[in-house]
């Protein structure tokens, strides 16, 4: 395909120009519930994610920021440009809900303090970073889904990581957001559960509990990491800690607020399985290196693909880079593709610039996200 190596190739090219190195390869005391199952996943799956006549998402991307038409990443142009047709009559009768990304990046944050503090000023991605309101600055990889329903609306939080605090500092009241009604993990490293201890505030002042939907094996490293948190009979009488509610999930279908959530079970690093989502036909996928073979069946009819590119060049031992995550974008043809988990290699404005590219050789919709994006769904 000429138009694939003309784009990948121009896209690997921004890592040349920028004079990187190579690098080397690399039963809770409140209340644990087990969440319960529909049928397995994969008998599940036809009735789950039948195709249907609606489209889950407006083409526009929405954000309290305004956007100038001639900024090449700006939201309408990011996404396919201007609306032209009215929703269906399917889809008025759904609620409208939105996507809030709160991090698009790496576990340590770009901009890297390595970067800033380097004498040579060689890195200009994290230099742009630092400046107030640039798309380069992102924080650990979270979305919050805003659940809209008949009966009112449920802050769905994926992952809480390190850097939870100031994404929600940040985000919660230049949006409206107050409470948080669940939290989904896909794995348990600390740049998806480091923010837990942070939920204290939410339990202390906003809500009694928050419940937490997690694997097996990612509760039995929480027994580690946040033993004070599970078992709340070692905290020192009068202390304040986050006060949550552990529901163990499996990789099949389970249920959140009346929102059907299906697992998409991944590889993140060889024998490392992490999770990735499905609501409606919104994917999400933030942390990877491979897609097993029986996950690509959960992937079909996807509308609007979320998943993680890390680097332009090449993948890393636990992460899909730009070249891969292209190639799987081509395989599971979701209409629209938004990157995310993006380290301080991918300059927003350039990578984007690129992917543009591949809408007139291709056809394939893909950019990149960025903190405090917002993407209205019909779930």
């Amino acid at each position: 395909m000429a138009g694939a190596g003309a784009g990948a190739g121009a896209i690997a090219a921004l890592l040349r120009a920028a004079h990187v190195p190579p690098a080397p390869r690399a039963r809770s005391i409140r209340g644990l519930a087990v969440a319960r199952g529909l049928p397995p996943l994969v008998r599940a799956t036809a009735a789950a994610i039948a195709p249907s006549s609606f489209c889950p998402y407006l083409p526009r991307l929405s954000s309290a920021r305004s956007f100038s038409s001639s900024t090449s990443c700006s939201a309408g142009a990011s996404l396919g440009g201007a609306v032209s047709t009215s929703p269906s009559e399917q889809e008025k009768q759904r609620q409208q809900s939105e996507l809030i990304f709160l991090g698009t990046g790496t576990s340590e944050g770009i901009p890297r303090v390595s970067c800033l503090t380097n004498p040579s000023k060689t890195c200009t991605v994290c230099t742009k970073a630092a400046e107030p309101g640039n798309r380069n600055r992102r924080r650990n990889t979270s979305i919050l889904l805003r659940h809209a329903t008949p009966s009112g609306t449920a802050n769905i939080l994926i992952d809480a990581g390190k850097f939870f605090y100031h994404s929600a500092l940040q985000w919660f009241p230049a949006y409206g957001l107050r409470t948080i009604d669940a939290v989904i993990i896909t794995h348990s490293h600390a740049d998806a559960i480091g923010g837990l201890d942070c939920l204290r505030d939410w339990t202390n002042n906003v809500q009694p509990t928050i419940p937490i939907y997690v694997a097996e094996r990612d509760y039995e490293v929480m027994k580690m990491t946040h033993y004070y948190l599970i078992d709340t009979s070692v905290v020192i009488p009068g202390a304040a800690v986050s006060a949550l509610q552990f529901n163990i999930i499996k990789e099949e279908p389970f249920t959140v607020h009346n929102l059907e959530v299906i697992p998409l079970p991944v590889w993140h690093g060889q024998g490392y399985r992490s999770l990735g989502f499905r609501f409606g036909r919104v994917c999400y996928i933030s942390d990877v290196s491979d897609i097993p073979k029986e996950t690509y069946k959960l992937l079909e009819d996807c509308e609007l693909l979320i998943m993680d590119a890390l680097r332009p060049d090449r993948s890393s031992s636990t992460h899909f880079g730009l070249p891969r995550a292209l190639e799987e974008v081509r395989k599971i043809k979701p209409k629209k593709t938004l990157f995310t988990g993006m380290m301080h290699l991918m300059d927003h404005e350039k990578v984007n610039n690129e992917l543009a590219k591949l809408m007139e050789t291709e056809g394939l919709d893909i950019q990149l996200s960025y903190d405090g994006l917002r993407v209205p769904v019909w779930l």
